[in-house]
């Protein structure tokens, strides 16, 4: 590959998951630094969930989480999947940042301030894309098995869950994780490293 040549990384992603949020601005820093295409994707963790044994509060929450995905998958079908990377943006600030609930006005005010047109926030309430979900979903978690969340990415052929990390790695810092996360997802028969969080996640 040539030096300037860009990488494609595939990132599969839930709006709701604060973690994989954190990881997607990480990817962005990347992106500023180092020739890589970032393809965004739609996973669900309401799909991942639906047959495990899980706290109820838990399960009660995923019951929100299908309303996001779904206006997801709409505006990828109508517009196509260059669509789906400011549509989460807009998304995950509103979800995140201003700590608004995933309600309708806050589907049509992302679509809107993505430049699609808010009325795809109806497919929040509508199962009509809930096979090309689970489709999306299976493609991301297939890569990488069902013992993971979000989000999913993978990139030069091989996939992982994560990174999690908080605070947002920035500029260089990003990009050392990035070579990081390479050298051990590119290394025969690695398969995990994990510690138990001690933070909150950091959205700044």
């Amino acid at each position: 590959m040539a030096k300037d040549a860009s990488t494609s990384v595939d990132f599969w992603f839930d709006p709701l998951c604060p973690w994989a949020w954190i990881t997607s601005r990480w990817i962005l820093e990347v992106e500023k630094l180092r020739p890589i295409d970032v393809r965004w994707h739609v996973m669900s963790l309401a799909v991942l969930n639906e047959d495990k044994d899980i706290p109820e509060g838990y399960r009660r929450m995923l019951a929100d989480a299908w309303g996001p995905v779904r206006v997801c998958i709409a505006a990828e079908q109508k517009y196509g999947p260059e669509v789906l990377g400011r549509l989460y943006t807009e998304l995950g600030t509103r979800r995140h940042h201003d700590k608004q609930k995933f309600d309708r006005e806050l589907l049509e005010a992302s679509l809107t301030a993505a430049g699609l047109d808010p009325a795809l926030a109806s497919a929040a309430e509508s199962a009509e894309y809930d096979d090309a979900l689970r489709a999306s979903h299976k493609d991301g978690i297939d890569r990488v098995g069902q013992e993971v969340g979000t989000p999913v990415i993978e990139v030069e052929g091989h996939a992982f869950f994560g990174p999690v990390v908080t605070p947002i790695p920035r500029g260089e810092a990003a990009v050392k994780l990035f070579d990081g996360v390479l050298a051990v997802a590119g290394t025969d028969g690695f398969f995990e490293l994990k510690r138990t969080r001690t933070r909150d996640p950091i959205f700044d």
